[in-house]
């Protein structure tokens, strides 16, 4: 973990973020690589007309000037620190970044969204979620003395979460965390009993040379039973494969990883399969 993108927009839950980035740049001696996006269009970057060009620098600057006092903060003192502008708000972007830089993980805060708003806006965390093939950790709050000792891993126990698993594995021994897998059974054209889950899930971990214990949990739906479980465990975060849908099939189908991260109360890791 010695990269770490965060995401901000100068909010409070950017705030957040930031901070809970510290702590973990400190804990495994990290950098941070802080990025701002501008919502400037095209036609402002490359129109010819001086008045445009002096709009895009005042706006630049401005956005340089704000971020600079962002990342005045206390908590930031002794850790390696990059400003990054980037000047749309396209978050494909952070994908570059995260290769151009050898990152690690982006993190970002957010207060997700409901009803109409996440139907057809959806939340800049779900966006970065799609698009992101690092794993991303989205905080939901402020957290002091940020880390993470227990957390809820969830899947299908399909094979192309086999990846995920092995990610989230690898993160669990990097924070010396346990990790609680389980398996949300519902009450739909998905229904298995116990038994037929747990063949499903014991050939998954054979494939993954795992011996985790897993724990099959019954609830109404696949996101409301990961976020009850991870309560009643009292977990640090939930982790989460997400395929990163997009367009019409994203609105189709929607995402389990990114409805979680819409709407737990804790953080949440993502790991694209």
């Amino acid at each position: 973990m010695k990269k770490i993108i965060v995401l901000t927009d100068f909010s409070e839950q950017s705030n957040h973020a930031l901070k809970a980035a510290a702590d973990l740049a400190k804990k495994f001696s990290g950098e941070l690589l802080v990025v701002h996006m501008l919502e400037l269009n095209q036609a402002l970057l490359t129109s010819p007309d001086g008045v445009y060009a002096e709009q895009t620098v005042f706006l630049v600057k401005l956005a340089e000037k704000n971020l600079k006092e962002f990342l005045s903060k206390p908590y930031l003192e002794g850790l390696t620190v990059t400003p990054i502008i980037k000047h749309y708000k396209v978050y494909s972007e952070l994908d570059s970044i995260a290769e151009d830089h050898s990152a690690d993980l982006i993190v970002m805060g957010s207060n997700g969204t409901n009803g109409f708003e996440e139907i057809f806006i959806g939340s800049n965390a779900e966006r970065v979620v799609r698009n992101a093939t690092v794993p991303v950790l989205v905080i939901k709050g402020e957290i002091t003395d940020f880390t993470i000792e227990r957390f809820v891993f969830a899947c299908d126990f399909n094979d192309d979460s086999l990846l995920a698993f092995q990610k989230a594995r690898e993160f669990a021994e990097l924070f010396k965390a346990s990790m609680e897998v389980v398996y949300i059974n519902t009450p739909n054209d998905n229904f298995m009993s116990n038994r037929d889950a747990y063949q499903k899930i014991n050939k998954f971990l054979t494939k993954a040379n795992a011996a985790d214990q897993v724990e099959v949990y019954n609830d109404y739906s696949v996101e409301q039973g990961i976020i009850n479980y991870g309560n009643t465990i009292l977990a640090d975060a939930i982790a989460i494969p997400t395929h990163g849908r997009k367009g019409i099939s994203h609105f189709f189908n929607g995402s389990i990883g990114e409805d979680v991260v819409n709407h737990a109360r804790i953080p949440v890791i993502t790991f694209k399969i």
